[in-house]
């Protein structure tokens, strides 16, 4: 039971400079109450300064907040600092929201804090003036017994303030096990402050129970400031240790030194931490298999460790323990738990490989390779098909020349023996091999017995076989010079038996010639030159032409070989100078570098030398050549160069005097990139197709016109030779209009511009052209004393035959024949073609 000194009286009495009063002010209408509250001028963060009754302002709130963030309001009314505040004032005034979310309604509670040592308004309630004692009511600390047995109600205390010596106080408390969960698990009387517990109360459930206690009058006014009271719950050994889990599972190596760790088991408790109740102790209560003894746990850590070296996976290779742990440091009746610990022994390799015996014997033919010629077993009882169990077989002695080559096979463990590179019976008939075995993974060093690896002998017997001829050496080589004669014999490529060691009775055969340029004779196989040979064109590897020979025996077996050809270089080929066409950018560029290439070996290339090849006085006025390195020179030219393309001879010689000439196109060009002057040319190409598309219609045009001719002239001769009465009629007309008009014909009858007058001599077969003014071209053939055709003076008349000097034209009498026409068109039409390209 806690009781307060003193206390002095709060109704219309003294408050002290640092005490906590409410006071209550009624408004007109339906406004809340304002409240008022006493307080010191330093309020502390989170402390409790007074409660309001809300529901008296309005019951159906569900929702209560402050609108002043220095202060928090909790569902009871407790009104708490949010954090430490300073009254610089005498009076501070905030704002409590109360809100019903169902009618969606609100009204507001203002709380008034003020800071004042004068003395409070009197009371009417027994005592005009109460002064208050510097002592206040404290609890007295308050425990319960977990689990406790009763009677309930259980009296816990009694609760009293000072004001109760003048006042009516009654007593209230909230918090958790009142109105929070736990529910009604203790209540207070109203008049006499005892306090009570309902029912047992479980500690690991709830282990303390944080109270505040009231004292009001019955006006609500609050008599004193609310009084926290935590009420502790006294633990009970009422839960018994329990294990993390119900199977623990370990391994442990079993070479495993002693005091080797091999896990750690961990038990809960739910009883109250640091106390005897939760203070734990280990131990193995059984091994399976029970002997010998191999684990050890640690009483207070659960650490299991061994506690023997005679762990062997090939005897047993699991254990299982179970553990306990009991509570109240392992005394008798301490509450205890159960667990099982399975602890497998994990292999090591300590167990080595062995052969079954110490030695085998096995054959096979000369000359076999990739085949399996024995199989080698062994024992090993560590755990199967682990690095502790598979096999590394070695050859230790007798593979010096790599014949051989030993494998394990992954299924059976065993080593395979297999010859990989041919052996010969006439070199070596026996070889005796020493082989090695042991595990891919090392050897157990904490085992003490001493190990080695394990060895055996095998002896393999070679068997003879009648063998083919041989080309061995593989590749032989020889030397021809580039550009020898065709027909020269030289030495050819050489196989052997190896039964007589000679090459009688082997003939030869060539398989593959790159260039065929050899014959190889049958029987002897010397080489023969069948072209000649050029060592430019075979673009031989490291300067060797490669033949493919076959050499065979009388039984028909074979072996293949290779002839390697030294091809010797000569002087054979001059330096080519690799630009054909240049563009020098005048605006940027003052030479440009030209280079050249010797196909030829470097004794016969390198360094070259170019000049000027007989150049034109232009070109040797403009154009200089100078020296850059080895394999290049330097084109200059004169600032005081034309734009245009140049053409200039070059001469390149190399160190054999072997020359060439080119001639190099250069376009000295008015542009920034060469790339420039390269677009310009193309687009003027394509102006120049257009025009000689056009010449190339004329010709025809032109070819035509012949052809008519002839024509004509072999059907008059076939006539007689004579014109017809109609001679207008008979002329040969060509006529290419290119304006409009009619096409009129000129003949020695007359037309409307001109008329052919009478003659007495002959006429001769001529051809006229027309002029283009306006009319058309015509050609007229006539027959008359004269080879003479006369045009036409003025424009827009035609062309017609003159007259002749005197008499009238004899049409009978006329003769043409073909080497006149001829002669007279041939020259005409040259003339029509050249006008034609002009044009």
């Amino acid at each position: 039971m806690a009781k307060a000194g003193p206390r002095s009286p709060l109704r219309g009495a003294l408050c002290g400079p640092l005490l906590l009063s409410l006071w209550f002010f009624s408004f007109t209408g339906e406004a809340c109450k304002n409240v008022m509250l006493n307080v010191p001028s330093k309020l502390e963060a989170d402390k409790l300064i007074g409660r309001v009754n809300w529901k008296e302002c309005f019951r159906s709130a569900d929702l209560i907040r402050s609108r002043d963030p220095d202060f928090r309001v909790l569902r009871d009314g407790s009104v708490y600092t949010a954090r430490a505040v300073v009254l610089s004032h005498e009076r501070r005034t905030f704002t409590i929201q109360l809100s019903d979310t169902e009618t969606q309604t609100q009204k507001e509670l203002t709380v008034v804090l003020e800071h004042q040592k004068k003395i409070l308004k009197k009371r009417n309630i027994k005592e005009t003036v109460l002064r208050r004692s510097k002592r206040r009511w404290a609890p007295i600390p308050c425990s319960m017994q977990e689990n406790s047995l009763g009677p309930f109600p259980l009296l816990l205390q009694q609760v009293q303030s000072d004001a109760a010596q003048n006042y009516t106080v009654f007593y209230s408390i909230s918090g958790r096990g009142v109105d929070q969960e736990p529910l009604n698990l203790f209540f207070i009387e109203r008049d006499t402050g005892n306090l009570y517990c309902t029912r047992p109360v479980d500690r690991e459930e709830y282990d303390v129970f944080d109270l505040i206690a009231y004292a009001s009058t019955a006006d609500g006014y609050s008599a004193d400031l609310p009084l926290p009271l935590p009420i502790r719950v006294e633990d009970e050994n009422d839960n018994h240790p329990v294990f993390t889990e119900a199977i623990f599972n370990f391994e442990v190596p079993e070479s495993s030194r002693l005091g080797t760790t091999v896990g750690v088991v961990c038990a809960t408790d739910r009883d109250e931490p640091d106390t005897m109740h939760t203070r734990l102790k280990y131990s193995i209560l059984e091994q399976t298999p029970r002997s010998p003894g191999l684990f050890s746990v640690q009483p207070n850590t659960g650490v299991i460790t061994t506690v023997s070296h005679y762990l062997d996976r090939e005897v047993v290779d699991k254990y299982t323990l179970i553990m306990k742990v009991q509570d109240m440091d392992g005394q008798f009746f301490g509450l205890a738990g159960t667990s099982t610990c399975i602890i497998t022994v994990k292999d090591s390799n300590d167990n080595a490989p062995t052969f079954r015996q110490n030695a085998y014997e096995t054959s096979v033919e000369e000359n076999a390779y990739n085949v399996e010629i024995l199989r080698i077993p062994i024992e090993d009882k560590d755990l199967i098909n682990t690095a502790n169990w598979r096999a590394n077989f070695t050859i230790l002695k007798g593979n010096e020349n790599g014949h051989f080559k030993i494998s394990t096979e992954k299924a059976t463990n065993e080593g395979i023996l297999y010859v990989v590179k041919p052996l010969n019976y006439e070199e070596n008939r026996q070889v005796i091999l020493e082989i090695g075995v042991n595990n891919e993974a090392p050897f157990t060093r904490e085992v003490t017995r001493v190990t080695s690896m394990n060895r055996a002998l095998v002896t393999v017997h070679v068997r003879d076989q009648d063998e083919g001829p041989e080309c061995d050496p593989a590749a032989q080589y020889v030397r021809i010079k580039e550009n020898s004669a065709v027909g020269l014999k030289v030495n050819g490529y050489k196989a052997y038996d190896p039964e007589t060691k000679n090459s009688n009775g082997l003939r030869y055969k060539k398989l593959h010639d790159p260039k065929e340029w050899i014959k190889i004779d049958e029987t002897s196989g010397l080489v023969t030159l069948s072209k000649i040979l050029d060592r430019e064109a075979a673009a031989p590897k490291n300067d060797l032409y490669n033949i493919t020979v076959l050499a065979t025996d009388q039984d028909g077996r074979s072996c293949t070989g290779t002839l390697a050809v030294n091809i010797e270089d000569v002087n054979d080929n001059a330096p080519d100078i690799l630009q054909d066409y240049v563009v020098i950018c005048k605006q940027k560029m003052t030479y440009t570098d030209i280079s050249a290439l010797d196909p030829d070996e470097p004794a016969h290339g390198a360094p070259f030398h170019f000049s000027l090849a007989s150049p034109s006085p232009e070109v040797n006025k403009i154009w200089t050549l100078n020296r850059v390195n080895d394999t290049a020179a330097r084109l200059s030219y004169h600032k005081n160069a034309q734009l245009q393309e140049y053409t200039i001879p070059i001469t390149v010689k190399d160190r054999g005097g072997q020359s060439a000439t080119k001639t190099l196109r250069v376009n000295l060009c008015d542009c920034n990139f060469p790339s420039q002057c390269i677009s310009k040319a193309r687009s003027s190409g394509v102006v120049l197709g257009k025009w000689a598309i056009l010449a190339i219609l004329l010709g025809i045009a032109l070819l035509l016109s012949v052809l008519l001719t002839l024509v004509c002239g072999v059907v008059s001769a076939r006539k007689g030779k004579k014109f017809p009465e109609d001679l207008a009629q008979q002329n040969l007309i060509i006529s290419n209009t290119e304006a409009p008009g009619d096409d009129r014909v000129c003949s020695a009858n007359g037309f409307t511009t001109q008329t052919a007058n009478n003659c007495s001599q002959r006429f001769c077969g001529t051809m006229g052209s027309g002029i283009r003014n306006g009319g058309q071209e015509t050609i007229e053939l006539v027959k008359g004393g004269q080879q003479t055709l006369d045009s036409c003076r003025g424009a827009g008349h035609h062309h017609t035959v003159d007259p002749c000097r005197g008499g009238h034209v004899e049409m009978d009498n006329c003769r043409y024949t073909y080497s006149e026409w001829h002669n007279f068109t041939q020259p005409r039409l040259g003339e029509e073609s050249i006008r034609g390209h002009t044009g």
